[in-house]
């Protein structure tokens, strides 16, 4: 971690001759973890990681952590210069809601697992999944399993064994209507009665989620034939692995707000398609 760096650039108000420099109140903005500032005189732009009157540690895209005084008018937030203050001390309290945008239920407990499943490509899509989607799947009993690939989608489907009270639900990367992909011929292919297949348009699911979210403008363009993670990996200049980085975004993931809409309408779906049938 590098030491602070300097406050703003510009002073704010005017000097008059033989005067005191005039201050000028910026708005104040309250320091949450997560939220996207950009340091006004280094121009380096992150996320608030920690505060305290001292110091403000940002975390860029890549990874690197930098620590900055919290100076008045030091920072900007969506182009608006801002003060940054401490977050007010405010009693724990259960969710209302999830990070879904379901309404939390009082005193949760999991039901237990329905023989019905989500299937998702990978690990890093189960992971995306259970944590936007985690609290409605344990009020269903519904699992999610990664296939770790879809090349063998049709007999891992007749393998489960499909029925009317055994359904499967599979979520793809790359399915898209106006173009013909592999995964789209999968899901052709596999198609079949008590099977609902559903995705999002991305080539892989860190594309789902919203670049500002990461701190990106946009999503590199990763050379065709190129490993998409790992072209990412470089393309960003991250000195870790895939895995990493694929940790270091989750954790800027906390609503279904964060994700491209493709994704959060395919997931919902499939809940709604699995989830068993409500109990008089």
């Amino acid at each position: 971690m590098s030491g602070i760096l300097s406050g703003p650039i510009d002073e704010p108000g005017g000097r008059q001759p033989g005067s005191r420099p005039a201050r000028k109140a910026w708005p104040a903005q309250t320091a949450t973890p997560g939220l996207t500032v950009r340091h006004r005189t280094s121009g380096v732009v992150g996320q608030i990681v920690r505060f305290n009157p001292q110091r403000v540690t940002l975390r860029q895209a890549n990874g690197r952590e930098i620590d900055f005084p919290p100076a008045d008018g030091a920072f900007s937030v969506g182009g608006n210069t801002v003060s940054l203050v401490a977050p007010a001390p405010t009693e724990e309290r259960k969710p209302t809601m999830t990070a879904s945008g379901s309404v939390a239920v009082a005193d949760n407990r999991a039901r237990v697992a329905s023989p019905s499943r989500i299937l998702v490509e990978g690990l890093h899509d189960a992971e995306l999944v259970e944590k936007i989607w985690g609290d409605d799947l344990r009020v269903e009993g519904v699992v999610v399993e990664p296939m770790h690939g879809a090349d063998d989608l049709t007999e891992i489907i007749n393998d489960f064994g499909p029925g009317p009270d055994r359904r499967l639900g599979i979520l793809l990367d790359h399915l898209r209507q106006d173009k013909r992909t592999k995964e789209s011929m999968l899901a052709a292919e596999a198609a079949q009665q008590f099977v609902l297949i559903r995705g999002h348009q991305f080539v892989d699911i860190w594309q789902a989620i919203k670049p500002s979210v990461v701190g990106l403008a946009a999503w590199p363009v990763i050379e065709r034939g190129t490993d998409w993670k790992t072209g990412v990996l470089t393309e960003l200049g991250f000195g870790g692995t895939t895995g990493e980085l694929w940790r270091l975004f989750l954790s800027r993931v906390n609503s279904f707000r964060d994700l491209d809409p493709s994704l959060v309408g395919a997931v919902e779906e499939l809940i709604d398609f699995v989830a068993p049938p409500p109990v008089d």
